[in-house]
């Protein structure tokens, strides 16, 4: 899944980097009374409720100002010099806008920047109108990413920046095989559709916008909820919610997969991955494809949303994909997430060795949860994430199981006091996670229930998006010294937040931060694995270190714990035996040259060419190179090799069949394997097996 952040850039700019807002029609958008009062709420919150010091003062009006342009324009492409200089009183006015509800000037500078986005797209239309008539042999190159460059000082070197745009977007259609009459006609009924959006903005739509560079100042995790958002919001959480079970988030504009729900039907089906990229939505098996690049990420979900047995048709950029001109359409049946599709599993891992077959139970926690309801009624039989974990416990001892390797891969957390609780599975009582709010009072929350459910050698399975609560029970195990920490970096989210009603809206503000019984925070640099393994997921693409705003890391004072062993002592054993394993591993071996790759990718793919021949040379190399990378893993695997590069997308969806070739061993796989070698490995030179 990995994939360097030049390479997602290229589709942005093959769409012409789309509009991510529209504009206003009609008189010129002013803020209403209940915006203005929304907005001195907002930084009463920020000034009395955050956890960090905030002062909206001239200081932060600077930093609020240049993130209100980068949220506006973050590429440079449309407002002018003389566009950001008729504005720069409010670099040390803003402060005042929000804390007195004096909104009146930025809804000017917004109306500015949408008479420049509604003028640009009305150029492209009129340039196409003209026909499309691109030499496409010169040596032309356009910058990928623009973000940070000065702004343009004249109309005319927009116009040139954008014919270079709008070649780009003619020849990457031209790439797929599209006429030029088919071409002329999907870039017409794009730039139409968003300049029909552009007109259907309201002054709600500008002070959401806002809000955002408002609050995103202070940390990714602070926002504004209008009220129509705050009814999206409100969806999103319950688990009852008819659709795939995928979190978007924007990203630049377009729409990009954050994290799948577990159970949810975009999991269970296989065809969406994080940090995947949906550029349209269509309905049913053949409702017209709807471009959402562009699009409020509000409007996208209402796309996306439907009733329970409806099928919605997804068009996506794959997170890995290196020629970005080929998307390719995912069915997903809608279907509501049930609590019995997020339970804890566990399966029998048995280990070949020289003396024999060995067990390592694994247990799969998809996330932390609870039966709120039934809890709160008093029932006896209530369904948590603990009980069920205790319940594959008891299974895995009566199998036998010489170690257990808890699975919190993609885990992005759930009830606090669920993992409190399963930490106590381990531990016979104490202090598993400190939290400190914004007046710096410390909470200690932990086990109290005497004794354990199992004391043998245990290992934990995570990675980037492992996040939240599954970062305070990695956390804990490796500072109690229970067991060992196996994977990739974990996410890093160690802040809390909640969400509070607003004369018009709501604002979810960040409380309190999370701290190890080490006193180490989990936010930011979230969980060090003691063995590492490759990542699937590109951590400069999902994580909070990738977040603008993320609040630093920092220490608390530790509190007393015991220790329960010194896995640490047979570290370095552990480590070469892991590698002298995973060297003949076909796929961890994939994994480390797939990062490798990347890296080298995204540090090399600054500019795309405007030469037709040379574009193809270039996306042709990059899928090559993937290319020969799989198949060299699917030889050593004994697996046919694949003819293009292509295939790849058709071969990871069907390992999600059972009957499937590599069904047995695919990459993913392969880490739950070495996870329980390892824990094996641990088992017998601790003496505990």
């Amino acid at each position: 899944m990995s994939l360097t952040a030049a390479i997602q850039r290229v589709w942005v700019l093959c769409l012409l980097i789309a509009l991510s807002v529209p504009a206003f029609a009609g008189p010129s958008p002013s803020p209403t009374d209940a915006q203005r009062q929304a907005a001195v709420e907002v930084a009463e919150s920020l000034n009395y409720g955050h956890y960090a010091d905030v002062k909206l003062d001239d200081a932060w009006s600077q930093r609020a100002f240049d993130r209100l342009l980068d949220v506006l324009d973050p590429q440079r492409a449309y407002l002018l010099k003389r566009d950001i200089a008729a504005f720069d009183d409010l670099r040390g006015s803003i402060d005042e806008a929000v804390n007195e509800g004096r909104l009146e000037r930025v809804y000017a500078l917004y109306e500015r920047y949408q008479s420049r986005l509604e003028a640009r797209l009305e150029w492209l239309l009129a340039q196409l109108e003209n026909g499309l008539d691109f030499d496409y042999t010169s040596n032309e190159r356009l910058v990928i990413d623009r973000q940070g460059e000065p702004w343009a000082g004249s109309q005319e070197a927009l116009d040139r920046l954008w014919h270079k745009r709008l070649k780009n977007a003619a020849l990457s259609l031209s790439l797929s095989d599209q006429s030029k009459q088919e071409i002329r006609d999907t870039l017409v009924d794009r730039y139409e559709g968003q300049l029909s959006r552009l007109r259907q903005t309201n002054p709600e739509d500008v002070f959401e916008l806002f809000m955002a560079a408002v609050t995103g100042t202070v940390d990714p995790h602070t926002e504004y909820f209008s009220p129509r958002q705050g009814e999206s919001f409100d969806i999103q959480m319950r688990l009852s919610l008819e659709g795939i079970g995928a979190l978007l988030q924007t990203e630049g504009e377009y729409v990009k997969v954050s994290s799948l729900v577990p159970g949810g039907p975009a999991d269970k089906g296989g065809v969406l991955q994080p940090a995947d990229r949906i550029v349209g939505v269509g309905q049913g098996e053949s409702g017209e494809m709807v471009n959402v690049v562009g699009m409020r990420l509000d409007d996208v979900v209402e796309l996306i949303r439907g009733p329970k047995g409806t099928t919605v048709r997804l068009d996506v950029i794959p997170a890995k994909a290196v020629d970005v001109t080929r998307s390719h359409v995912v069915k997903i049946v809608r279907d509501t997430v049930k609590l019995e599709d997020q339970a804890a599993s566990s399966e029998v891992i048995e280990v070949d060795r020289e003396d024999g077959k060995h067990r390592i139970g694994v247990i799969d926690i998809p996330t932390f949860y609870v039966d709120f309801d039934a809890w709160q009624a008093g029932e006896d039989d209530y369904r948590s994430s603990t009980r069920d974990v205790a319940k594959e416990i008891a299974k895995l001892k009566a199998a036998d199981v010489e170690g257990i390797l808890l699975d919190l891969r993609n885990n992005g957390g759930g009830a606090l006091q669920e993992a409190n609780s399963l930490i106590g599975l381990f531990i016979d009582r104490g202090p598993t996670v400190q939290v400190r709010d914004a007046r710096g009072r410390i909470s200690l929350y932990g086990d109290t229930d005497s004794g354990v459910a199992y004391s043998g050698p245990l290992g934990v399975l995570v990675n980037r998006l492992s996040a939240s609560a599954s970062e305070i029970l990695a956390g804990a195990i490796q500072d109690y010294d229970r067991g060992l920490i196996i994977g990739s970096q974990t996410f890093g989210k160690g802040t809390v937040q909640t969400l509070s009603d607003l004369s018009h809206g709501q604002v979810k503000l960040t409380r309190a931060k999370f701290y190890r019984v080490s006193g180490e925070s989990t936010q930011l640099r979230g969980v060090s694995p003691d063995i590492s393994f490759p990542s699937l997921v590109d951590p400069d693409m999902i994580g909070e270190s990738t977040l603008d705003n993320a609040l630093p890391w920092d220490t608390v004072r530790a509190v007393q714990y015991r220790d329960y062993g010194n896995p640490q002592r047979y570290l370095d054993t552990l480590k070469a035996r892991h590698e002298t394993r995973v060297a003949q591993d076909p796929n961890f071996t994939y994994l480390e040259e797939q990062a490798a790759l990347f890296k080298t990718l995204r540090d090399q793919q600054t500019t795309i060419s405007l030469n037709r021949e040379q574009r193809q040379r270039e996306m042709n190399a990059q899928e090559n190179e993937q290319l020969a990378l799989e198949n060299r893993r699917r030889r050593a695997l004994g697996l046919e090799p694949l003819d293009n590069w292509a295939e790849t997308r058709d071969s990871a969806a069907s390992q999600q069949n059972a009957e499937d070739e590599e069904a047995a061993d695919p990459v993913d796989r392969a880490q739950v394997i070495e996870g329980s070698e390892i824990v094996l490995d641990y088992a017998q030179l601790s003496g505990a097996s």
